[in-house]
């Protein structure tokens, strides 16, 4: 049974550094998107909305990054 634990544990381990890593804020913003994306599939919109949130998404990960120095 311990084994099955470290094992279960590790899983978890190298899902959450492969998924989040040192950039949690990209892992939000990609399940923000995935939202929008799903929410609005059938919209023109679509179009418009998502670079927007994209590029948001880059410019408030390059501003915590340069703060972070």
């Amino acid at each position: 049974m311990n084994f099955a634990k470290k094992a279960v544990r590790a899983f978890g381990l190298f899902w959450w550094n492969f998924l989040v890593g040192d950039t949690p804020e990209l892992f939000v913003a990609v399940l923000v998107i995935l939202g929008v994306l799903a929410i609005f599939h059938t919209s023109h919109t679509l179009i418009y909305v998502l670079p927007v949130l994209v590029i948001g998404s880059l410019v408030a990960s390059v501003t915590r990054a340069i703060r972070k120095r």
